[in-house]
């Protein structure tokens, strides 16, 4: 190649090397380019010379992707401003908000997969021209926060209560300035294209009745019935005595329970109206144990279960959820034994002060003694346990703060019915509305001093269930006081906070500027389009920001909510610390790189849950490598101005007609056919969020077509001498499959797709804000089924080579038979035939009848009237063959006859196990088959062999 002096530095050089290298090599000339500092007038979106600082780096001088690349290329992306939404094509944004990570939290799996899919969707809209924002935010996380908090504390001897409310809050403020950012750092990690300048916090400044509530007593807190698990845990069943007033001594009811300390807050006995074992005792009166004779009325109602211990049921409505919606129903009093610390309190006499577990124990031993233990049994509990503190939680009966559910229930289930809101995948929608249909009452208050404030105020001196005001801030609460009572007032606001999930509630519509309507961000971006989140919190926060998003803006708040599932290990387990199958994604990324993680996350079907093994992993940081190695094929096979070609006559060539295509050579026709079908089917998978679908079909076609059929068949243009315009075109092909290849990627894996951009010629903008490929483009359907015919042609042929086990490098010879058009568009591809089959170009024959050395050929069918003859002499030595054959074939014989004989032993039929003897038949069966194939290759040899 002739080396070009200095005065002839190529267009291409320019542009695509200058940018981005502060020293560099041009492969054509030989000379090192200096940076250059570039501009191009009216850019819009992106100039070259803010690209010099990113450093980018070509296939052509770096073996590989380097995942280390990756925080350089998003910072470029953010430093730009890709990520902020502009609306300079119109029509309607495409907005997301979401799902705020705990400000606790550190990156986990759940993360990735949200994060991976939200920003699919936010990158293709983008690149399809819509005003794309994506509203990134953190969560207080009230409970949360506040126990990693107190555990700091206790780890200084110092405990919560021993603080003011302002100085334990002061600190948990300066907790979170400290370390309340590691999570989104590890979110930028992922690729997260979110509007960071909108980034906010829940407890930004922009930003009551008795009833039965779960409560913690470690926490000190109520919680929510969905923040409750429940698990299978061994236990005990203990059976005591009920004594029936006035009867006998031998007269009483045996009660099974598992929490016999509860007993004190026993206010009836209940019986099933049709259990006739108690008929005689409905409506008399049962003597309560421990309790100095107290009495209860042994009642009948429906909701006994006949089948549960002994059928009688003691009712203690201040501690069992049944057993309070039972008295509720039938106007019965409740009794409260316990502490909110997990004591009994002064009801319990004697008992008063003891933990609850410790009192169970004591109880239990004070009934064997006085005779009122019957027995006791082990018993598989369904444990309450707080999600947070793990803690066994307590039905507790206590003064909290609720929502009223059904009205606002009622509108979320209509948005579904008038299509007002579509739920994705569609099967949810059940799950949706059996929840909604089902719901109880919201407790929205915590006892915690972390978090939003209840907006209440009481008047000091009054009834604070009867007497207080509800306000924005406290001088609007004092300014409404000295309105209702006087100036001479004097109010405090409740101490409790705002449940977590309750504010998470109004996050998208308050992070748009709520409750100013009138906004500008409200105005343009409000209601959002689509909610993304697991779908394992369908009811902890979608429903509830339904319900919200309804009630105080008066619109659904968004169109779609999409749901993913849960990513699980290998195996299909759920990840836990307790089974050490926790995978980090940090972890993850610094091994196989963000973007095979984000592959094999999107790969998922909708809603359902994702096994991720390490194979999966690797498998797809081979695809980044092919990628790469794919750009560095066609970077290091465009023209050069030395070699008398020009870069603009590549980016001459169009494919927007059917007329182009058809002026095509066959396998260029085909791949851009191929390519044009590819962006209608991906492009309707991403408008209907079906993202599994689009990665598989860019996948496939990437490996499948492009890289392992077309990249190959060029080889036959770029290596082979032949006209310069097949080589042209053939470079024409390439760089238009490749960069749509990369467009269609780029959702999925951000960082590869944007450095090889960059690294292709005339780069002009960044790729994260190119225009997304043209849909209905042409397709010649013709040149698709041919080049088809001469795949399977070709794989008919390796499959034959491997068969008689030809060595790779050997050239054989072949004759080709068909009509006159299958052999006219064939032959025209005798080059990529003879390169891809490795057969002998110059001894490739095209006829219209079998060969004259058909008897001495292996015959392949094809298809369509194609066949194709290869002379057994060209792929195998006869002699040499026919003896390894023979040899084999007598080894085959023996161990035949052995099976045979193992199978014509009675000991060994009567006395093997069965599936020992139906493995010894299946062996028989296969080597039968065997013997038989290798008799007819024998014999094939035999005949085939010149007399």
């Amino acid at each position: 190649m002739a080396v070009a002096g200095p005065s002839v530095l190529s267009q291409r050089s320019l542009y695509r090397l200058s940018p981005f290298f502060s020293t560099t090599r041009s492969r054509c000339s030989g000379i090192a380019f200096f940076r250059w500092n570039l501009s191009l007038p009216n850019r819009k979106s992106f100039s070259i010379a803010a690209m010099t600082n990113c450093g980018f780096t070509s296939p052509e001088t770096v073996k590989s992707f380097d995942f280390g690349s990756e925080k350089r290329i998003y910072d470029w992306w953010e430093s730009q401003g890709y990520f902020k939404p502009t609306f300079d094509n119109g029509g309607d944004p495409f907005v997301i908000t979401m799902p705020p990570p705990n400000v606790t939290g550190s990156l986990h799996m759940g993360h990735a997969m949200f994060v991976t899919i939200e920003d699919i969707m936010i990158r293709y809209f983008r690149m399809k021209g819509r005003a794309t924002l994506w509203l990134p935010g953190t969560d207080h996380a009230g409970i949360a926060t506040q126990l990693v908090v107190e555990r700091k504390l206790a780890s200084k001897g110092l405990k919560r209560m021993d603080m003011s409310r302002e100085e334990f809050t002061k600190a948990v403020w300066e907790w979170k300035e400290k370390y309340g950012g590691t999570i989104t750092k590890q979110i930028r990690r992922l690729g997260a294209s979110c509007d960071w300048s909108r980034e906010h916090f829940t407890l930004d400044e922009q930003l009551s009745r008795s009833y039965m509530v779960n409560w913690s007593p470690n926490l000190q807190t109520a919680v929510s019935d969905l923040e409750v698990e429940y698990s299978e845990e061994p236990g005990t069943l203990f059976y005591l005595k009920y004594r029936v007033a006035g009867g006998s001594r031998g007269d009483y009811l045996t009660i099974a329970t598992t929490r016999p300390e509860t007993l004190f807050g026993d206010i009836a006995v209940a019986v099933h109206p049709e259990d006739e074992r108690y008929f005689k005792y409905i409506g008399r009166q049962a003597i309560v144990p421990l309790t100095f004779g107290r009495h209860v009325p042994i009642i009948a109602d429906r909701c006994v279960d006949k089948k549960f211990g002994t059928g009688v049921l003691k009712i203690s409505p201040g501690h069992d959820h049944n057993d309070y919606h039972l008295a509720r129903k039938l106007g019965l009093p409740i009794l409260n034994v316990m502490n909110k610390d997990g004591t009994l309190n002064e009801v319990a006499g004697l008992y008063s002060g003891l933990d609850r577990f410790e009192a169970r124990k004591k109880l239990w031993s004070v009934l064997e003694e006085t005779g009122l233990a019957v027995k006791k049994e082990p018993h598989t509990l369904r444990v309450p346990r707080s999600q947070r503190g793990g803690e066994i939680i307590e039905p507790l009966v206590s003064k909290q703060w609720f929502v009223t559910m059904e009205p606002l229930a009622e509108k979320a289930l209509h948005a579904v019915e008038k299509a007002e809101l579509t739920i994705l995948p569609e099967r949810f929608d059940k799950i949706y509305k059996h929840w909604l249909t089902n719901i109880k009452d919201w407790c929205i208050s915590r006892q915690l001093w972390w978090g939003h404030r209840i907006p209440v105020w009481y008047i000091a001196g009054k009834n604070c269930e009867e007497e207080y005001i509800v306000a924005r801030n406290a001088e609007e609460a004092l300014a409404l006081a000295y309105e209702r009572y006087g100036k001479s007032v004097e109010i405090y606001q409740d101490p409790d906070v705002l449940d977590t999930w309750f504010s998470s509630s109004l996050w998208p519509f308050s992070t748009l500027g709520w409750p100013d309507l009138s906004s500008e961000d409200f105005r343009k971006f409000y209601p959002t389009t689509v909610l993304e989140t697991g779908h394992d919190i369908l009811f902890f926060w979608v429903a509830r920001m339904v319900m919200m998003g309804i009630e105080v803006t008066g619109t659904v708040p968004f169109s779609y909510v999409y749901l993913h599932g849960l990513v699980r290990d290998a195996e299909g387990r759920k990840m836990s610390k307790t089974l050490g199958n926790v995978l980090d994604p940090i972890d993850i990324i610094n091994e196989y790189g963000t973007d095979a993680l984000r592959f094999t996350l999107s790969l998922g079907t909708g809603g359902q849950d994702l096994n991720l093994s390490s194979e999966r992993l690797t498998s797809n940081k081979a695809f980044t490598n092919k990628l790469w190695n794919a750009g560095k094929f066609i970077l290091q096979n465009l023209p050069c101005e030395s070699v008398g070609s020009k870069l603009e006559d590549i980016f001459a060539y169009k494919f927007d007609t059917q007329e182009s295509l058809m002026r095509l050579p066959l396998p260029e026709s085909w791949v851009v056919s191929k390519l044009h079908g590819l962006i209608d089917s991906v492009t309707s998978s991403y408008e209907k969020f079906f993202f599994g679908d689009a990665g598989r079909e860019i996948y496939d076609f990437f490996w499948g077509d492009f890289a392992d059929w077309y990249i190959e068949s060029s080889k036959t243009r770029l290596y082979h001498l032949g006209s310069h315009s097949d080589a042209s075109i053939a470079q024409a092909v390439l760089l238009y499959v490749f960069e749509n290849i990369l467009k269609l990627l780029h959702p999925f894996m951000p960082f590869v797709t944007e450095e090889l951009w960059q690294a292709l010629p005339l780069r002009k903008e960044a790729l994260i804000v190119s225009q997304w490929p043209q849909s209905s483009l042409p397709k010649h359907n013709a040149s698709v089924k041919r080049f088809e015919n001469l795949q399977s042609l070709i794989r008919v042929i390796r499959n034959a080579r491997a068969e008689y086990s030809v060595e790779p490098a050997r050239r054989i010879s072949a004759s080709i038979v068909g009509n006159a058009e299958v052999l006219g568009y064939v032959s025209s591809e005798k080059q990529v035939l003879a390169l891809l089959s490795r057969l002998d170009v110059q001894n490739v024959y095209f006829m219209e009848s079998p060969p004259d050395y058909a008897e001495h050929s292996v015959h392949l069918v094809v298809g369509d009237g194609l066949e194709a003859y290869l002379p057994l002499a060209d792929m195998v030595d006869v002699s040499a063959e026919s003896q390894r054959l023979t040899k084999r074939l007598s080894k085959m014989q023996a161990e035949y006859d052995a099976l045979l004989a193992r199978l014509s032993s009675p000991t060994f039929i009567d006395k093997a196990p069965e599936e020992i003897v139906s493995g010894v038949r299946e062996k028989v069966k296969e080597a039968a088959e065997k013997i038989i194939l290798t008799k007819n290759r024998l014999v094939f040899l035999e005949s085939s062999t010149p007399q």
